[in-house]
């Protein structure tokens, strides 16, 4: 699978999204984002990132889409969903893919969107109805980012590692979404997997994406587990402390990860996206990860 993404043994990406640095100036007016969208991305081209993201700037990962999808008003579901008029994410993408050739669309998947929500109305009997239609409606969006030229889609499933969700109906979710699509799939979950790993290992995506750096017994799952021939999105960066870890220690993580899947399987990553952390911090860890990959993959 590395053919569709880079050819580059372990190469490096992003989970999502990034501290939001807001511009000044006349074009800010118009769209007070759009400097942020520009920070994100040049720091991520600065950091050496071979496969960034728009940074995700523009809303936390639920209300981002929710706030577009008719049948959604606010957090309450009060009628059928149906997908957004306009495409949600695909200008920001575009904007990273005339800076660099390789980004990935961001999805957030059905399933966490549809427990983030409140039903109000009799349409739905459950959550995995409302994430059925959530899902119809991200498949569009997952296709426009298809055509605007994006070398992966990332859904992203946070609630499939809570034990909350119901995974099985959480893999029909998903499939609605990947079985349109023509480039390689990947889903991001974080937190503790060993409850849930064998459901989630039977979701058909072409990428796994998990935290092993916060959760490193994630790692050890996976000694006698068959990934079937696809590709890990390997946690080596802690999300969850604006501490800056050294580049040897990040490299003691990916040289633990190579032991268990090998280099060529493996796609490096923060545990999971940084907009909470500060521009410096969330900088400063992509840079190490960068180096850290860099002099791994020479000792190979």
């Amino acid at each position: 699978m590395k053919d569709y993404f880079i050819d580059k043994v372990l190469p490096t990406t992003v989970v999502g999204s990034y501290p939001v640095v807001k511009g000044k100036g006349i074009r800010n007016l118009f769209d007070p984002l759009h400097s942020a969208v520009e920070t994100a991305v040049g720091d991520q081209m600065r950091a050496g990132i071979d496969i960034i993201s728009d940074g995700q700037v523009r809303g936390d990962m639920i209300q981002i889409f929710t706030a577009k999808l008719p049948g959604i008003k606010g957090q309450e579901v009060i009628g059928k969903v149906q997908p957004a008029s306009a495409p949600i994410t695909v200008g920001d993408t575009r904007y990273a893919l005339s800076k660099c050739p390789k980004v990935k669309g961001i999805i957030t998947g059905p399933t966490t969107l549809a427990h983030g929500l409140h039903i109000s109305t009799p349409i739905y009997r459950d959550r995995e109805e409302l994430a059925l239609d959530l899902a119809a409606a991200l498949a569009v969006e997952a296709r426009a980012l298809e055509a605007a030229g994006v070398t992966l889609i990332q859904i992203d499933e946070p609630i499939f590692s809570t034990g909350i969700a119901d995974i099985s109906a959480g893999k029909q979710a998903i499939e609605r979404i990947i079985t349109s699509l023509h480039i390689p799939t990947c889903m991001h979950v974080c937190g503790d997997l060993s409850n849930v790993i064998d459901d989630i290992l039977k979701i058909p995506v072409n990428v796994l994406d998990f935290e092993f750096s916060k959760n490193s017994a994630n790692i050890a799952l996976f000694s006698s587990r068959n990934l079937s021939g696809r590709m890990i999105g390997f946690g080596c960066v802690d999300s969850a402390t604006d501490a800056v870890e050294s580049v040897a220690d990040i490299k003691k993580r990916i040289g633990k990860g190579v032991e268990v899947f090998g280099a060529r399987t493996m796609l490096l990553d923060p545990d999971c996206g940084m907009r909470m952390h500060t521009r410096d911090a969330a900088f400063a860890k992509l840079k190490n990860m960068g180096e850290a990959a860099r002099e791994v993959r020479l000792s190979l």
